[in-house]
């Protein structure tokens, strides 16, 4: 090695942002152990590189001692005296045992250290890169197929989008475009792995912020979102802005702002309701689109009892539990539904549908 190595590893100090003495430092290292693998021994050597011209020397240390009883590791005072007549014993002895081959060795060696730690470094600064994005929305395009599993090429890193993660009914094949939501960045030994989500609630809320420039500027706040993949999400909107209407500003002029996410969410349904620090009013809210008689709410422990139209109770429950479920979640509420007959009338046949938060 030479100038001209220490030249091309200032470059790549400069260029990849990896440390010249960090470096410098694992190619030492690296080439103790070429030495040891080539030449037997590594326990009392170390290599040094100067820093400035490149050149490398391998350094043996040897302790000086009275009566010599290993020569690889020890040297009499006698012969250390030789070198320099100030040793003791006690003392330690470098001094250079670089083989005349060693250069070829020293070569192939940092060349592949540079090479490992240019791929870390790579890999580093696409954690990093992808570790900011996290919880963001990036469009990808389908690289391949394992299984259910998809492999989603985002530019510099591969995404996973696992069928866990998939949304009940979608398809995509290899080459079609699709957005994903960034649910996680983990570093592995192959480099940064990014979990990718399409099911996650954070994908509708994400979108509504591309699509309404209210939510972007913090006009309108994102106070709740439920959301079961496929089906339906009911999201909860506010606007401390009295002149602004925060549901009709995610709607949009002839409802196009949501149906531009509904489109990206091919068809899933979307309830935009108007949030309510008065908690009476937000059940009702949430509960749409049925219509509430009345809401008895507990604010000691979050439960409340809401009264729905006879003919309603279906609407307000939703099917399989759906609406009072999604509603539950969005609120914060545990919310114990009746009609009117069942909460007025007899108790008689009365059906209760309590959902947790």
């Amino acid at each position: 090695m030479n100038r001209e190595f220490i030249e091309a590893i200032n470059e790549l100090e400069k260029e990849k942002h990896i440390s010249k003495e960090v470096l410098i430092e694992a190619i030492e290292s690296a080439l103790v152990s070429a030495y040891k693998k080539n030449y037997g021994t590594s326990q009392n050597v170390r290599v040094d590189i100067d820093r400035v011209d490149g050149d490398i020397a391998v350094l043996m240390k040897k302790d000086i001692v009275e009566e010599v009883y290993d020569d690889m590791i020890e040297m009499s005072l006698e012969e250390a005296q030789e070198i320099d007549p100030r040793y003791e014993i006690g003392d330690a002895i470098e001094f250079q045992v670089t083989p005349r081959d060693f250069g070829r060795i020293a070569a192939q060696t940092a060349k592949q250290v540079v090479v490992q730690r240019i791929r870390e470094a790579e890999r580093g600064m696409i954690f990093d890169d992808f570790i900011t994005k996290q919880g963001e929305i990036v469009t990808g395009v389908v690289q391949r197929k394992s299984g259910e599993t998809l492999f989603v090429n985002m530019g510099k890193a591969e995404g996973i989008l696992s069928v866990n993660e998939q949304v009940p009914g979608e398809r995509f094949e290899v080459n079609e475009r699709l957005k994903v939501f960034i649910m996680d960045v983990k570093k592995t030994t192959k480099g940064p792995q990014v979990f990718l989500s399409r099911s996650h609630p954070g994908l509708v809320k994400r979108l509504f912020e591309l699509e309404v420039p209210e939510i972007q500027d913090g006009t309108v706040e994102i106070k709740g979102i439920a959301r079961e993949a496929g089906s339906r999400t009911k999201i909860a909107v506010y606007s401390e802005d009295m002149d602004v209407d925060p549901v009709g500003a995610c709607v949009g002029t002839r409802g196009s702002r949501v149906q531009s996410i509904v489109d990206e969410l091919n068809g899933e349904k979307i309830d935009i309701i108007s949030w309510s620090e008065n908690p009476e009013a937000l059940i009702a809210n949430v509960l749409s689109p049925a219509k509430v008689e009345n809401v008895y709410a507990n604010e000691e422990d979050k439960t409340a009892t809401v009264v729905v139209p006879d003919y309603q109770l279906s609407l307000a429950i939703g099917k399989e539990g759906q609406n009072v479920r999604l509603a539950a979640k969005v609120s914060g509420w545990k919310i114990d539904i009746k009609s009117h007959t069942q909460y007025f009338g007899s108790e008689e046949g009365e059906e209760v549908f309590e959902v947790e938060e």
